[in-house]
């Protein structure tokens, strides 16, 4: 058979990816994941008697507000990662906006703030805890990611799969978010973006085993 002949068969039953499913698909994963997420979470330590208290309230709507949209604008992402041939530049701006903002009110927050102080400000009560549950809440929306995205036909599996790390760690981090959300910005910053990164990094390693065709 020649090779034209052998296209024309392998291409003749080949059906569209559909936009609407894939994202219908993500929307499941990311509802299911964060549930189960939320469950476990309630299951660990139970609903935090302190955690909305005034004094809480403005940090814990900062640290829900970074990682929902983080996890936001992941997931947008992942909708075009998950079909051939669409545009793969991931949207860094408002990601690094954020970032920058975030780093630099903690820098502030140092630089008022007496040097005897920030070891108290940094660490907090509850870092081991942080850096164990984020990544702990982050497993079943980076599972149920996958299985959502299985039912595409993703290109590039390594990028893939850390911005499904990214959008699975942005929502650990916001569960977490419920239960201790921290003491201050530099806390926040250094403890819920670096369990965020490593999630990402292992989605990077684990998106080609996992997404391959």
């Amino acid at each position: 058979m020649k090779t034209d002949k052998l296209i024309d068969v392998l291409s003749a039953n080949v059906e569209p990816i559909k936009g609407g499913e894939l994202r219908h698909a993500l929307a499941v994963g990311l509802g299911v994941g964060g549930a189960i997420a939320l469950c476990l979470m309630f299951a660990i330590f139970g609903l935090p008697a302190d955690a909305f208290r005034s004094e809480y309230v403005g940090l814990k709507g900062l640290a829900l507000a970074l990682t929902l949209g983080v996890a936001a604008v992941g997931a947008g992402f992942l909708v075009r990662l998950a079909r051939p041939g669409q545009p793969a530049r991931l949207p860094l701006l408002p990601i690094v906006l954020a970032l920058f903002l975030l780093i630099a009110a903690s820098c502030v927050t140092l630089a008022l703030t007496a040097p005897s102080a920030w070891s108290r400000l940094m660490l907090g009560p509850q870092w081991s805890a942080c850096l164990v549950c984020v990544p702990l809440f982050a497993v079943a929306p980076f599972a149920s990611l996958i299985w959502a995205l299985r039912k595409g036909a993703p290109t590039n599996l390594r990028r893939t799969g850390a911005v499904a790390g990214l959008v699975a760690g942005a929502l650990g981090a916001a569960v977490f978010a419920l239960h201790h959300v921290g003491g201050s910005i530099p806390f926040i910053t250094l403890w819920y973006g670096g369990p965020i990164l490593l999630c990402t990094l292992f989605g990077a390693l684990l998106g080609p085993r996992l997404l391959r065709w």
